[in-house]
């Protein structure tokens, strides 16, 4: 499948800024043309996705890679939002975090996860992974235009 000509639009929701740069970097070296943002808490998230202020002119994101323990709004409850909310439901969010338990795994597919990749500890596999989810979600996965 040959990626799309358009720009693929992806908020990377993450608190770590080394995560936040490997992510980045790894987004820069692939293949498809995408546009990357970032916010560091579930309440800019919140913001940046129903288009408040101070993002009020916010691209709708095409995909959501979303971290579960953030500071001011959790993961869990910034899935939860998303996933009940008409306007935003129909954006795949993945979830990209340290968390190993089963609990936030099951709760994760329960509020409707896209899917749930736990991030390696080490760079070559985390950049290896950020990589797989490039490929498949920006060029095998058809994705929906512009919804509400």
């Amino acid at each position: 499948m040959t990626p799309s000509a358009e720009t693929i639009e992806v908020l990377l929701v993450e608190d770590s800024p080394a995560d936040a740069r490997l992510t980045q970097e790894a987004f820069r070296d692939g293949k498809i043309r995408n546009h990357l943002t970032v916010v560091s808490d579930g309440a800019a998230a919140m913001s940046y996705l129903r288009r408040e202020a101070p993002y009020a002119s916010a691209t709708r994101p095409d995909l959501v890679l979303l971290d579960l323990n953030l500071p001011k709004v959790d993961g869990r409850e910034v899935l939860r939002r998303i996933k009940s909310d008409p306007a935003l439901q129909s954006i795949p969010v993945v979830v990209l975090t340290t968390s190993e338990a089963e609990e936030d795994v099951a709760k994760a597919y329960e509020y409707h996860a896209n899917c749930y990749i736990r991030k390696p500890v080490d760079l070559d596999s985390f950049l290896h992974i950020v990589s797989v989810v490039e490929n498949f979600w920006l060029t095998v996965v058809k994705l929906p235009q512009g919804a509400p």
